[in-house]
């Protein structure tokens, strides 16, 4: 465990940039402090100058963001915020590269593509590269320059694979702050505002200062929502419980709250339509999930006496499961409760309902898009490599 934030020492300056400065941690191997300094400056430090509070407001918005990503189960080497203007991170080695993403056409980007009006729209989000190189202001490279230039870091060389997995990462990461963005009627753009001032003065730097600070507090609700939503798993009897728990360990997954009820459509009919309108009365949007394996009554019933989604998840046996199924799956005229065989797959069910609305949900299934996505790519890199 990390020592507590009074109790850290810090180590010797590893590095220093525009904007940060980086420590060691000896306490914590393999981390460092990135600490911000109360500096902001544009086009490669051509423009600078001091801004009280400023380390403090790009703390708050980074760490902000990180956690944001962090939760939803996308890889960063963000380990926590330490302190009002600095955080622990993993000790890495940096690809020069820094990959950009719009779904607007606006700024450099006009420049570089004339005939492009602003506020064009790209979908997908349009993906582009720089190499960091102050001195050259940060070329715009292209995907064979960036393969070609063959980078090792980490005794990993940078190749298509790596490249990919960058590329489809970035567009992630934006879709994922795009995303939580607009419950606050937020569009994700860029900011800009100390670049485009035309003269320095006391009264532009506060306003600058005041957009960052802006900033700084609205990225704090990126962490919540107010939307809600659970799922409540019916099943015909005890016995399919551990199938159940399955159900409600993959919503926890998700952040979605899970109950477990017990009851049979069959026999106790109207007990099942008590325990329904127990659940339609609170104005809590749920997800019902029917368990049953053998004549799934629970599912059509439920389907035909609510507004609200429900799901066949049957757990079927070895012996009757080809003829049980097909009590989830043919249904009478006007019921449209789908079937999956899968738990993980009934609690995907319901997180793509919620995350319509909610973007916490939303962003642990687009993670999980992008965390499989790299999971078969590298499998595919590392079978190639043994082939050959």
């Amino acid at each position: 465990m990390a020592p507590a934030a009074s109790e850290l020492k810090i180590g010797k300056k590893v590095n220093e940039g525009k904007t940060k400065e980086v420590y060691e941690l000896p306490e914590i191997p393999g981390c460092v402090l990135m600490q911000s300094k109360d500096q902001i400056t544009a086009g490669n430090a051509a423009r600078k100058d001091r801004m009280e509070g400023k380390a403090a407001i790009s703390n708050t918005t980074t760490s902000c963001v990180f956690e944001l990503l962090q939760e939803a189960g996308v890889k960063t080497a963000f380990v926590r915020k330490h302190s009002d203007t600095a955080f622990i991170a993993a000790h890495c080695e940096m690809i020069p590269v820094e990959w950009v993403c719009r779904r607007i056409a606006t700024g450099s980007f006009l420049k570089r593509n004339p005939g492009v009006k602003e506020g064009y729209k790209f979908y997908p989000p349009k993906i582009e590269m720089f190499y960091k190189d102050d001195a050259n202001n940060d070329p715009q490279w292209s995907e064979e320059q960036l393969i070609e230039a063959k980078f090792c870091f980490g005794g990993l060389t940078i190749g298509q694979t790596e490249v990919d997995i960058m590329a489809h990462s970035t567009q992630a990461v934006f879709e994922i702050l795009e995303k939580s963005w607009q419950p606050q009627n937020c569009t994700l753009v860029d900011l800009k505002s100390y670049r485009d001032l035309k003269e320095v003065t006391p009264e532009a730097l506060q306003m600058v200062k005041k957009n960052f600070e802006w900033v700084a507090e609205r990225v704090e609700l990126l962490l919540k929502t107010k939307s809600q939503g659970r799922v409540v798993v019916l099943m015909g009897s005890p016995s399919d419980l551990s199938h159940c728990e399955k159900i409600k360990k993959a919503c926890a997954a998700f952040g979605i709250p899970c109950e477990l009820r017990v009851t049979s459509a069959h026999k106790g009919s109207d007990e099942t339509l008590r325990i329904k309108a127990e659940y339609e009365g609170d104005g809590i949007p749920t997800v019902f999930v029917a368990v049953a394996g053998r004549s799934n009554g629970l599912g059509p019933v439920m389907s035909g006496n609510t507004a609200y989604p429900v799901v066949n998840c049957p757990p079927l046996s070895a012996d009757w499961g080809a003829q049980d199924v097909w009590s989830s799956l043919r249904l009478p005229s006007g019921l449209g409760c789908p079937t999956t065989l899968s738990p993980e797959g009934a609690a995907q069910f319901a997180a793509q309902i919620f995350g319509l609305n909610n973007h916490l949900v939303w962003a642990k299934l687009r993670s999980s898009m992008l965390n499989t996505w790299i999971s078969l790519k590298q499998a595919d890199k590392k079978l190639r490599e043994c082939t050959l």
